[in-house]
């Protein structure tokens, strides 16, 4: 009967994506693409229509075993993203951005352009309107490739001499790939969203004409536009451009502040930590101990030299001052219950020893100054220096025991 008809048929189509999900998660894409191609047929031969509702179900999946199986090659993925194509108005803008994505991962750029370029100028009725979003990303990649080709013919320019500017046609070329490419990149990145590549694309643009206004004013909404999403990159592209432009020191470690409460664990707390310390100001001073301590809380920086050499610096300067030992103490309380396993055990002693004597040097005098002297690192790490007649090992040994009584202050 028909319902009977039906009830099968739903449970075959259920059952034979169970397997093709199965296949795919295993990553075994021939048997992955047997079992689409048998949903495919089965599809064919259903009059019920519910067929209509599965086009995107096979883009998606056809899509992903095409990418990784290891008989197919880009004829034929370009002939299944054609059909991809016809399959639904709703989503033609959105398989045509994915075509254009797997011809850039192949190098195939002047066919990736081709594409863009026809997807442009598709129009479907109503629907023009509803994919606007997407018409204005496929435009923003077109810009970006134009872009691509404008920093190629710069590069030409700049190789003929000092002018930069020897070869007529090739500068009007630039400037031809320029006005295309602002245009479009300026376009996309008025929508709140995460752009990072288009606006670092743009203002490398704005700055080689020399509008570094506009510039800075396209780096500063993409940073503290509320509308905008939270995004550490968009502080990171604005602290690097004031530095570029030499600003102020009170610019720039106002742009890493606002990074250091996003993402307290950049590379970038290195320069801010570095620019804190150096200020004259107590309070910036205190938060630079605060910023390297915070950094160090994360297990990519356990052997990063340069953190440990920031941490032990200034350590060390509170310690013969025997100011602001207040600030010590409190970044210690909070950690005095887990980094000793975490950065001061005696094994990672022995192995920051045998790999970067330096780091050893450095977090041996951190921890005999938050730990004492009989800290496990600290001693192993002093004795196997003093053991090799370095001359800064002993030196650190006579530091930490002559000052041993700010760790019980510390301790409390």
């Amino acid at each position: 009967s028909s319902n009977e008809h039906k009830l099968n048929f739903k449970k075959s189509k259920e059952a034979c994506l169970s397997y093709i999900q199965d296949a795919l998660l295993q990553k075994q894409w021939k048997r992955a693409a047997e079992f689409l191609t048998c949903y495919v047929e089965s599809l064919e031969k259903d009059y019920s229509r519910e067929h209509i509702g599965a086009s995107e179900m096979i883009w998606r999946i056809g899509t992903e075993i095409l990418w990784h199986h290891s008989q197919s090659n880009m004829k034929e993925f370009n002939c299944f993203m054609e059909q991809m194509k016809t399959l639904g108005v709703k989503r033609y803008l959105k398989v045509c951005l994915e075509h254009v994505f797997h011809l850039l991962c192949n190098g195939q750029i002047d066919e990736a352009y081709q594409n863009l370029s026809l997807a442009e100028s598709w129009r479907f009725g109503e629907q023009t309107a509803i994919q606007d979003k997407e018409m204005k990303l496929i435009q923003a990649y077109r810009g970006l490739l134009d872009y691509c080709s404008w920093s190629k013919q710069k590069n030409i320019l700049l190789e003929h001499g000092e002018d930069g500017f020897s070869d007529l046609a090739v500068e009007q070329e630039m400037h031809g790939y320029f006005r295309k490419a602002a245009v479009n990149l300026k376009e996309i990145i008025k929508i709140p969203g995460v752009w990072d590549v288009f606006v670092r694309c743009y203002v490398d643009l704005l700055e080689f004409y020399g509008d570094h206004n506009e510039a800075r004013q396209v780096l500063n909404e993409y940073a503290y536009n509320s509308k905008f999403p939270a995004n550490p990159n968009a502080h990171v592209y604005l602290y690097q451009f004031l530095k570029r432009q030499g600003e102020s020191k009170k610019s720039l470690i106002s742009a890493l502040k606002i990074l250091h409460d996003i993402v307290p664990s950049h590379e970038l707390m290195i320069d801010f930590n570095t620019m804190l310390q150096k200020s004259k100001k107590r309070k910036k001073r205190r938060l630079g101990l605060e910023v390297i301590f915070a950094a160090l809380d994360y297990a990519g920086w356990k052997e990063n030299a340069k953190a440990w050499s920031c941490l032990a610096r200034q350590v060390k300067q509170i310690v013969i001052s025997e100011k602001h030992l207040d600030w010590i103490k409190q970044e210690w309380d909070s950690r005095k219950d887990w980094w000793p396993a975490f950065h001061f055990s005696r094994y990672l002693a022995k192995r920051n020893w045998q790999e970067n004597k330096s780091l050893s040097f450095e977090k041996a005098l951190v921890a005999g100054i938050l730990l004492g002297k009989d800290c496990k690192y600290f001693k192993y790490v002093s004795h196997q220096g003093c053991k090799a007649q370095l001359k800064r090992f002993r030196m650190l040994k006579k530091f930490v025991t002559r000052h041993n009584a700010v760790y019980l202050r510390i301790s409390g």
